[in-house]
């Protein structure tokens, strides 16, 4: 059997990614579901199949509060906290966007102090961490950002309404993934947002993940203001 070298046929990266967001919202259309979505919206939606593949766990299962892309260019402007769950979200975001909107990420689930708090009060890590994110950060613009831990959506709404925080500094991005606590938490978060009148984003169902926050923040930066660089339109690797 004979084995012939072969080079990608797109090999510059601009190039790539551009053939991708085509493919993807000449097959995302076919969806009836897709055509609810506002422009703001498909971006993050066309975003996350990128990061994923998967069009129908998607478009079926996210959820938009009214102004929810709207209130997350606008925190993000405002030099909002990104309080995470995960050190795998601050891994992967843009060190180009957080320097650019100086939005500082926060992620405590290794801190000491955290560890003392979980272990007191019998609670997960995650749930302390964004406790005590909260706590500190209370009087400034918060992007809450979950990708892997349910127990977080839990201890986010809970320490929000402990303190009185004011939601119109706040939006909630809920994206864990898993089996345990998961649906049940995406559940509480949109009944916390429809009744208190919080904004949010939720990917509902099982599905989720880390590298989704990120694909969202991703998104939403770009649509604040789509950067050019030497290689072309920046993606926000």
């Amino acid at each position: 059997m004979s084995f012939t070298l072969q080079e990608p046929p797109i090999n510059i990266g601009d190039a790539i990614s551009m053939k991708s967001f085509e493919m993807i919202h000449k097959e995302a259309v076919e969806y009836e579901g897709f055509a609810r979505f506002d422009a703001n919206e498909r971006a993050l939606v066309e975003r996350l199949i990128h990061t994923t593949t998967c069009f129908e766990q998607v478009i079926d299962n996210i959820y938009f509060s009214d102004n929810s892309m709207l209130k997350l260019k606008d925190l993000l402007e405002r030099k909002a906290k990104l309080i995470v769950d995960t050190n795998m979200i601050r891994s992967g975001l843009s060190q180009f966007y957080l320097d650019k909107y100086e939005n500082e990420v926060i992620c405590y689930v290794n801190e000491p102090e955290v560890f003392e708090m979980a272990k007191n009060n019998e609670t997960t890590r995650s749930y302390a961490a964004v406790e005590l994110a909260i706590e500190r950060f209370k009087d400034e613009p918060m992007v809450l950002a979950c990708g892997n831990a349910p127990t977080y959506i839990y201890a986010a709404i809970n320490t929000l309404i402990r303190l009185n925080v004011n939601l119109e500094n706040v939006i909630l991005l809920l994206f864990p993934v898993g089996f345990v606590n998961v649906v049940e938490s995406k559940e509480y978060g949109r009944k916390f947002m429809e009744h208190f009148g919080c904004e949010g984003i939720i990917l509902e169902g099982r599905y989720g993940a880390s590298t989704m926050v990120v694909a969202s923040l991703h998104a939403a930066y770009r649509l604040i203001k789509d950067y050019d660089s030497e290689f072309g339109k920046y993606n926000g690797k």
